[in-house]
Formats: C-alpha cells, sequence, structure tokens
C-alpha cells in the first residue's frame, strides 16, 4: 500500500520560508516522479514542482519558478520542497504525489497546509 506522509507546513510572513516533507512508502518500482500540487477551496489545483527519482531533473510552476526547489533524499525516499520569499498567494494545502510520470501523479498525500500572511 502506497503511502505519503507530508510535513512541515505551517504559518509564516511574508518572504519567509518553510521546506515541505514527503516520506513515501510502498510504491510500485515503475513510479518514477514525485511531486507537489496546491490548492486552495474554489480554486484549480495547480501543479507545484516534480521530480524525477532516477535522475533528478526537476520541473516548476512558472509561478514558483526561482523560489522554490524540489530535492530528494533518495535513501530515505523524501522529496522535499523548500520554499523562499514566501507570498501570501502561495497560501495553500499543499499536496505531496507520486506517479509514473509528472503527468500521472495518481497517489497523493494527505496534505499540509501552509500560511503566508502580509
Amino acid at each position: 500500500q502506497v503511502q505519503l506522509v507530508e510535513s512541515g507546513g505551517g504559518s509564516v510572513q511574508a518572504g519567509g520560508s518553510l521546506r515541505l516533507s514527503c516520506a513515501a512508502s510502498g510504491y510500485p518500482a515503475n513510479y518514477k516522479c514525485m511531486g507537489w500540487f496546491r490548492q486552495v477551496p474554489g480554486l484549480e489545483r495547480e501543479g507545484v514542482a516534480s521530480i524525477y527519482t532516477d535522475d533528478s531533473s526537476a520541473y516548476y510552476a512558472d509561478s514558483v519558478k526561482g523560489r522554490f526547489t524540489i530535492s530528494q533524499d533518495s535513501a530515505k525516499n523524501t522529496v522535499y520542497l523548500q520554499m523562499n520569499s514566501l507570498k501570501p498567494e502561495d497560501t495553500a494545502m499543499y499536496y505531496c504525489a507520486v506517479g509514473p510520470n509528472r503527468e500521472y501523479l495518481e497517489v497523493w498525500g494527505q496534505g499540509t497546509l501552509v500560511t503566508v500572511s502580509a
């Protein structure tokens, strides 16, 4: 059974930083990509960043390029999202996901809330 456990959310002032973690277990060997999404109630879910676990190639939404960094610790099966220069519009529930590629991140964690105040 696939399990994704996110942590690291919280409240921070604009300009601050947070690091999210996602520990993954039980996923099939063909699941080569992990990523982060975010969602605000009433708005569409937004893909934030993704990383391929075999070669660490990473992809970012334009809205977070230059501010967020996705990375991995393969030994711990953990993916991180370092979020710097946070803005109030980054406030959302952040979800970790895993799947065979970044178009099919099909198993999701429970989410962790990030709140950025002005």
